[in-house]
């Protein structure tokens, strides 16, 4: 036995420890083939994570406040940049410059609480309040402005007084948004 270890040479030694690594690692990587994904998904996953700049509506209710989860949920991986918006109507029989300071304090708590919701996922994220007379108009032009990758609406779950789901906001930011349109309705509670 002892003559047998004498003969042993340590570089053939190192040689066939390399051979039996190699074989093994070989046939675990041929049982062990990688998930097939088909093209199609493969392609929806790569456009998500282009998604780097989420621009999210938001009126200081749950369902917007929803919205802006989503959002950031959405954009975490990512590390997406989150633009809250919040944009007071004027009406057009009114100056657009007038003085508006409860709607204006309104927008800023709303933007408050939406921004606190984004500093949970340690995004970035830029409130704004704007004036318009069409809130809709106002956030596809500054989604376009912005660069938005996507838009997140949180609409209401009770139908309008026309039976609408939609909104006219919504309706209009989906019709002239330069981006895609994600939109979240809560379910209706009972």
């Amino acid at each position: 036995m002892i003559d047998l270890i004498d003969q042993i040479n340590p570089l053939g030694a190192v040689i066939s420890l390399f051979f039996v690594v190699s074989l093994v690692s070989i046939l675990w990587w041929m049982l062990h083939p990688p998930v097939y994904i088909p093209a199609a998904a493969a392609k929806a996953r790569r456009s998500v994570f282009a998604v780097k700049r989420i621009l999210v509506p938001t009126v200081g209710l749950p369902y917007s406040e929803r919205g802006v989860e989503l959002a950031c949920r959405l954009g975490a991986e990512q590390g997406a940049e989150i633009f809250l918006i919040y944009v007071v109507e004027v009406p057009r029989t009114m100056p657009l410059g007038i003085p508006l300071p409860e709607a204006e304090h309104e927008g800023n708590e709303a933007l408050e609480r939406a921004s606190s919701i984004v500093k949970v996922h340690g995004l970035p994220s830029q409130k704004i309040l704007q004036r318009a007379r069409l809130a809709g108009e106002e956030i596809a032009r500054i989604a376009r402005e912005r660069d938005a990758d996507m838009i997140i609406l949180g609409i209401r779950s009770e139908v309008g007084l026309r039976g609408e789901l939609l909104g006219r906001t919504s309706d209009i930011v989906l019709r002239h948004s330069p981006c895609e349109v994600l939109i979240d309705k809560l379910p209706k509670v009972t």
